[in-house]
């Protein structure tokens, strides 16, 4: 049995943390700060992780789910950015994550005859090079009938052809958790809903932080010979706990995603296009369509960011320049806003802001990583980890290219063996492909205790895509807390079902209410603090900007530490 994130293991690692010193204790639990605590621990370094919301709740939830090397950084020459980040992108797909993770075709438009063609077919050639022989399958031109045969939705006076290339595609929410359950399978200590107010000093040096438990209200100091702040565009805010000392500062950029039914846009492949402004992606997501995504300035509330009307309205129209069917906000099932932690630059336009990373030190026994991408997050949590330990003796490097994430090993075989999984658990092959690609060769473990229980392999109701067994499972051994945890970053239930998740809700909190410890109020109080949370983000997207949008949003509080309020006060965050 791999070991588990659950309630049980979070106490515990908790407790364990506030006793003795750990070698580096990480805050933050987004793909990087994951990453950075299973890079310590595979050195054989005591590990803690600790993060004030959930697993992935930031950033690390809300991205376009795009495993890939940057193909528009090819224009500003960056080939080293380029070819990281393209190396990163096959070890995802192929040795750490091929559960998770899988090649997606893209189509890139081309509008003009003649010059149009050599010149973006050569930068995509050069993509696949960088790509190297374990990469993606290889682009291909396309003529414009072959475009129209291939996006048959493409309006015909849209494109002259186009050229397909394929770049990977991944659950961020579950990527992200799979990395901190990994680091926790290897000894790791990982406690979510833990919030660090302050750090410990010795003099100048940082030694370790003070945190809250905000499940309980209980204070913990936690000591670590070294501290990574991996907190993403929180990092400033940490900055602050150490008097403002920093060597960089992080910059928000909001992105908003669509997500739209399949059937509305007919096509076997996706879509990148330029705009003004940022670039208009129409990707392929399962059951779904996720168009995305914006690109600006964002100084409002870093925890829950919103898509305004003019967010949505702005997707929309830029989607459409594209589309012979248009799409209206009717059509539109879900929507998500995430932040991008980009290193602030001399420019104003956000777009223009370092994709790279920073690794660096304000103070003796603190380092802080920032900026960069989802897809090299390997790279920066083992440049924040090798930052942290300089000058520490005997300390062995980095080996994360070379460990699976839990579920990986023996995907393959459970892949080719689905039909007789399928036979054997009375389910559909559609189903099992489902679950092994959200689990790999973890699916038994989820499904084990429907022996006992059958309506666990009973779909949820009014989020069919589901089964009851992944709810109970992503309690019981993926660290989920809340039902927000569940509905939203464990499934996607909240952006991919008509309603959100509402209709969903209640009968997913029945279920896990035991396993959590709920009694009859307490499981009131979360069915209806996440149907707040849905109104509040449905009321925000009428609204005309961000202020206004923003402000709607904040009508729906955190459901972290409101039983403690009191307790937890207001001081500090990890996000």
């Amino acid at each position: 049995m791999t070991q588990t994130l659950d309630i049980h293991s979070r106490r515990t690692a908790l407790a364990e943390m506030a006793t003795g010193e750990l070698d580096v204790l990480v805050i933050g639990a987004g793909v990087v700060g994951a990453g950075a605590a299973l890079d310590a621990v595979t050195r054989g370094l005591r590990v803690g992780l600790v993060e004030a919301r959930d697993y992935a709740a930031g950033t690390s939830s809300r991205s376009s789910k795009l495993i890939h090397g940057g193909l528009r950084y090819l224009e500003q020459l960056d080939f080293a950015l380029v070819r990281e980040a393209l190396r990163e992108r096959s070890l995802i797909l192929h040795r750490l994550a091929p559960h998770l993770a899988r090649p997606v075709p893209f189509l890139f438009p081309l509008q003009h005859r003649v010059w149009e063609r050599p010149y973006i077919g050569s930068g995509i050639l050069l993509y696949d090079t960088l790509g190297g022989r374990n990469g993606v399958p290889h682009h291909r031109h396309l003529s414009r009938r072959q475009v129209l045969k291939e996006f048959p939705s493409l309006r015909e006076d849209a494109v002259v052809g186009a050229i397909q290339y394929y770049d990977g595609q991944v659950d961020d929410a579950r990527h992200t958790m799979m990395i901190a359950r990994t680091a926790a399978e290897y000894g790791a200590l990982c406690s979510s809903s833990t919030r660090v107010t302050g750090f410990l000093r010795d003099g100048d040096a940082v030694v370790g932080a003070r945190v809250r438990d905000l499940e309980t209200g209980a204070e913990h100091e936690i000591r670590a010979r070294r501290v990574i702040n991996a907190a993403g565009v929180w990092t400033d805010e940490i900055q602050e706990m150490v008097g403002g000392k920093g060597m960089f500062r992080v910059r928000a950029s909001k992105g908003v995603h669509l997500v739209i039914p399949r059937d509305r846009i007919r096509s076997t492949t996706g879509i990148i296009s330029r705009t003004e402004k940022s670039v208009l992606f129409i990707i392929p997501w399962d059951d779904h369509w996720l168009i995305g995504t914006t690109d600006t300035d964002w100084n409002l509330d870093l925890a829950h960011p919103a898509a305004s009307r003019a967010d949505v309205d702005y997707l929309l129209e830029h989607a459409n320049r594209l589309l012979a069917d248009p799409l209206t906000r009717d059509d539109v099932v879900g929507v998500y806003a995430g932040l991008r932690p980009l290193l602030a630059g001399e420019s104003d336009a956000t777009s223009k802001l370092s994709r790279e990373h920073a690794v660096a030190s304000p103070v003796p026994g603190l380092v802080m990583v920032a900026g960069g991408k989802y897809t090299t997050y390997r790279v920066m949590a083992r440049d924040a980890v090798d930052a942290a330990l300089e000058g520490l003796a005997d300390i062995p490097e980095s080996c994360t290219e070379d460990v699976p994430l839990v579920g990986a090993d023996g995907f393959a075989a459970a892949w080719n063996g689905r039909q007789r999984t399928a036979v054997r658990l009375g389910l559909d092959v559609e189903r099992v492909e489902r679950l092994l690609r959200r689990y790999g060769s973890l699916i038994d473990d989820v499904l084990a205790p429907a022996a006992a229980d059958p309506r666990l392999l009973a779909p949820v109701a009014g989020a069919p895509h589901y089964l009851y067994a992944e709810v109970r499972y992503a309690v019981a051994a993926e660290g989920a807390l809340h039902l927000d945890d569940i509905l939203t970053r464990r499934t996607r239930i909240s952006i991919d079902t008509p309603d959100r998740g509402a209709a969903a809700a209640a009968d997913v909190a029945e279920l896990v209410a035991p396993l959590l410890g709920w009694d009859a109020a307490a499981t009131a109080r979360e069915v209806d603090h996440y149907r707040a949370r849905v109104a509040a983000e449905r009321e925000s997207q009428q609204q005309v900007d961000d202020l206004t949008a923003d402000a709607a949003r904040l009508g729906a509080p955190d459901v972290r530490g409101t039983a403690n309020e009191s307790a937890a006060g207001a001081a500090g965050a990890a996000g």
